[in-house]
C-alpha cells in the first residue's frame, strides 16, 4: 500500500499555470492506476484525470480536457498535473488517489480508488 502526499499548490492568476505533486511512499508505484480529483466548498468532489499504470493511457473530465496533463515518473514515484489556462472554475482543493493494478482499467469514480492525499489547495483569482 502506498501513502501519498500533493505539493504545490496556491495562489493564481487567471489564465496562469500550476503544476502539483503528488508523491507516493511505499513500493509498487507502477502498480497503481493513478487519478487527480478535486473539491469545490458546498459541491461534492470529482473526477479531473486518470493515468494507467505506464503512463500511456490517460483520462480526463471534458472541462479539463486540452489544458491539464498528467504525466507520471515511475523512477521517482511522482504523479503530477500540469494545469494551463486557469480560470476560478479550477479552484478547489486537489486530491490525488491510487488504485492497485489489477485492474487496470481508467476510473473516473471515488470507489474505485483505495488511496487518497491529504490534497493541496489551489486558488484561482479572476
Amino acid at each position: 500500500q502506498v501513502q501519498l502526499v500533493e505539493s504545490g499548490g496556491g495562489l493564481v492568476q487567471a489564465g496562469g499555470s500550476l503544476r502539483l505533486s503528488c508523491v507516493a511512499s511505499g513500493r509498487n508505484f507502477s502498480a497503481y492506476v493513478m487519478g487527480w480529483f478535486r473539491q469545490t466548498p458546498g459541491k461534492e468532489r470529482e473526477f479531473v484525470a486518470a493515468t494507467s499504470w505506464s503512463g500511456y493511457s490517460e483520462l480526463y473530465v471534458d472541462s479539463v480536457k486540452g489544458r491539464f496533463t498528467i504525466p507520471r515518473d515511475n523512477a521517482k514515484h511522482t504523479l503530477y498535473i500540469r494545469s494551463n489556462s486557469l480560470t476560478p472554475a479550477d479552484t478547489g482543493v486537489y486530491y490525488c488517489a491510487a488504485r492497485r493494478v489489477p485492474p487496470a482499467l481508467l476510473s473516473p469514480r471515488q470507489a474505485d480508488y483505495s488511496t487518497w492525499g491529504p490534497g493541496a489547495q489551489v486558488t484561482v483569482a479572476s
